[in-house]
């Protein structure tokens, strides 16, 4: 069966399946030299022009896969050598262009950029402000724009080029949605790996009897579990080492219950659930971080939760986002998360242990409501939020569900201008919700489904006993 959608996804994959096995098992002193030639081990080349290059670029993913560099901040990097082979950005003339006599392209060019030379087009790269009304006006769509993949899918216009034409990240502008890592073709920009430090904690618990490791896993795993149940997926986590598995769905179900009750103070609110969204609030929209919901995050809330019933509690968060590598360590998280794995290093770790996941028993995940699960999709606070002021009598709610930072940058300057109808407003950094996270294994239409699907399997329909179990675990003895 086919695990994920690309194959760079795929080599990413092995140099951490041996990584993780090396830190386990032995070896990882001489990943560097060995994991390279095991990937790529000739003569001949299969993805770049020669073995030798093959192998400097694995090297470098081996060394994302070990924490990447200690002096970037971000959670996201350019591997520059791998980043060499997309074309030119801008406006390009194609051998589709018949040399007509129209020559409508030139006639609606506002800077006089487009000339006719031997009957053909020629854009003036200086004089070209990338408008793109040559590509509708051309009857044989001869003109294209010609935008780099990660440029295109960075909607915050954080990636650039340097003279060496390689792509860079704009720290101050990046809110490590991750889109680029999944969209780049070459694998060139790619998300820093925590393994080794969750392997560490493992290993630093002595079999959970120095201190026990909890994994919270967001509900957008259900439709990652083509290589078992969920419930076997729970199994095959305790199988790794830790001590018990807990739902983010719960802590999504109280993150609900704080948001309704915020909304009716304030009357007015946006989400906070989703770290990229809020990182694009405070740097695009500084004056509408007012109405940010001062509610912790899902991930943060059942974190809390866990280490409120165990204080010596360490958790890690497993997740299909890389910006929650990012938030765990933000000073407002208060330390409540240790560590980050992604579904692709849950894959990753799985595997590289050994453990054949659908022969597996089933261990039972009962934490959430159908509400908290679908927290996952776009939409489905919206929905939560919805039902639950509905059912407590509050009235005047009216939501708009944001997907995508497109969609939240066009609503968020209505907030701004004063021209919103709306008043609850939901946002999500990525197309669809979690469940296209940039580190999920696969993207597809039917994850929604299978979310859904999830919800409906939930032992509680409502937030009710999610939200007592909070009371009663934060209610003083």
């Amino acid at each position: 069966m086919r695990l994920f959608d690309t194959n760079v996804q795929y080599i990413k994959y092995r140099v951490l399946k041996e990584v993780i096995r090396r830190a386990c098992e032995g070896g990882l002193e001489e990943a560097y030299m060995e994991i390279p030639a095991i990937i790529s081990p000739g003569p001949k080349a299969t993805t770049r022009c020669c073995v030798y290059k093959e192998r400097a670029i694995i090297q470098e993913r081996v060394k994302m896969a070990m924490g990447g560099h200690a002096g970037n901040p971000n959670v996201i990097e350019v591997i520059d050598i791998a980043c060499d082979e997309c074309p030119i950005d801008g406006m390009y003339v194609t051998p589709a262009c018949r040399g007509c006599l129209v020559h409508n392209c030139m006639e609606v060019c506002p800077r006089n950029a487009i000339t006719i030379v031997d009957k053909k087009a020629v854009i003036d790269k200086e004089k070209c402000i990338e408008c793109g009304k040559c590509t509708q006006a051309c009857p044989y769509g001869a003109i294209i724009a010609q935008h780099r993949p990660c440029v295109q899918s960075c909607k915050v216009k954080a990636i650039s080029m340097n003279e060496d034409k390689k792509a860079v990240i704009d720290n101050e502008k990046c809110i490590s949605c991750g889109a680029c890592v999944y969209k780049c073709p070459f694998g060139a920009i790619v998300d820093k790996s925590l393994v080794l430090d969750v392997i560490k904690l493992l290993k630093g618990s002595e079999g959970n009897s120095r201190y026990k490791v909890y994994a919270v896993v967001a509900p957008a795993v259900v439709s990652q579990c083509h290589w078992g149940k969920i419930s076997q997926v729970a199994t095959a986590i305790k199988m790794l080492g830790f001590h018990n598995v807990v739902e983010a769905a719960l802590g999504a179900d109280i993150t609900l219950y704080h948001e309704a009750n915020e909304w009716k103070e304030k009357q007015i609110l946006s989400t906070s659930c989703c770290p990229s969204y809020v990182k694009f609030v405070e740097k695009n929209f500084p004056e509408l971080v007012t109405y940010i919901s001062h509610t912790v995050s899902p991930m943060v809330e059942t974190a809390r939760l866990i280490k409120r019933s165990d204080p010596s509690a360490k958790v890690v968060f497993i997740g299909p986002c890389s910006s929650k590598k990012m938030e765990y360590t933000l000073e407002k998280t208060g330390g409540a998360v240790d560590s980050v794995l992604s579904f692709e290093e849950l894959q990753a770790f799985v595997d590289a242990r050994g453990i054949d996941t659908t022969s597996l028993e089933e261990s039972a995940l009962n934490n959430a409501s159908y509400y908290g699960r679908i927290f996952a999709k776009s939409g489905g606070i919206v929905q939560g939020i919805t039902d639950l002021t509905a059912s407590t009598g509050l009235e005047g709610l009216r939501p708009i569900a944001m997907n995508g930072i497109s969609e939240c940058r066009m609503q968020l300057a209505r907030l701004k201008a004063g021209k919103a109808t709306e008043n609850f407003f939901e946002g999500m950094a990525c197309e669809g919700g979690c469940i296209n996270g940039a580190l999920c294994i696969t993207h597809s239409p039917r994850n929604s489904v299978d979310v859904e699907k999830y919800g409906s399997e939930a032992k509680e329909k409502t937030i009710d006993n999610s939200v007592k179990l909070f009371k009663l675990v934060s209610s003083p003895a």
